[in-house]
């Protein structure tokens, strides 16, 4: 699974993350500080409005004909206006299909930081691809619905602040119902965090979990 992750995966800053699968489908999550136009999207993400993660000129860098973007449902039609193109609206805990690609939702928010309540309904991602399911957590602390999903690989933010520390996102994963093969620390040493944070993660991963470090 880690040698998946490193070859299909990428993180670009903070959350902003790129899955391109085996079959040539491509993925983009709260993509943000993207180099060029690559135009390559099939689908674009978007995990909640705070700026780090819904940037409309990167989105705009990424899409193709018939890519779609998907964003929770309380922002959905602000995506829209700012994009100027249809936004597929999500919520917490559903299952989708779009731009040829499976993927769920899962609720992300703080448990007492006020910077993403629950009432928000903003999410985090796992993308199913090439038999794998990818989870993009979003800004979140370690809840039960973090707890709870079923990953072969978890991006998770550790930088503290907004959301989990190293400590806590490490735990999280220890504590996971069913662990993942490979995890990938964010949104940390750039906007937020050390860029220290991600080997701390790895430290505090248990054997079992192949830690991948992209930032920092």
């Amino acid at each position: 699974m880690k040698e998946f992750a490193e070859k299909h995966i990428a993180v670009n800053t903070q959350s902003s993350v790129r899955i391109a699968g085996e079959g040539g489908a491509v993925v983009y999550v709260d993509p943000l500080e993207i180099a060029g136009e690559p135009h390559d999207a099939d689908l674009v993400l978007v995990t909640h409005r705070h700026g780090d993660h819904f940037s409309p000129s990167d989105i705009a860098k990424l899409v193709k004909p018939g890519a779609v973007i998907a964003a929770p449902e309380g922002m959905a039609k602000e995506a829209e206006k700012s994009l100027g193109i249809p936004v597929l609206p999500v919520r917490p805990g559903e299952r989708y299909e779009a731009g040829g690609v499976r993927f769920e939702t899962v609720a992300a928010y703080n448990k007492l930081k006020p910077f993403h309540p629950k009432s928000a309904g903003w999410v985090g991602y796992v993308v199913v691809m090439d038999g794998r399911r990818i989870y993009v957590a979003g800004d979140t602390d370690a809840t039960k619905e973090a707890e709870e999903t079923v990953c072969d690989v978890a991006l998770l933010p550790v930088g503290g602040k907004y959301t989990m520390t190293a400590k806590e996102a490490a735990g999280l994963v220890n504590r996971m119902k069913k662990k993942p093969a490979a995890a990938i620390p964010t949104h940390y040493g750039t906007i937020v965090g050390k860029s220290t944070d991600g080997a701390d993660f790895a430290s505090g991963v248990e054997d079992g979990v192949e830690v991948v470090l992209k930032l920092g």
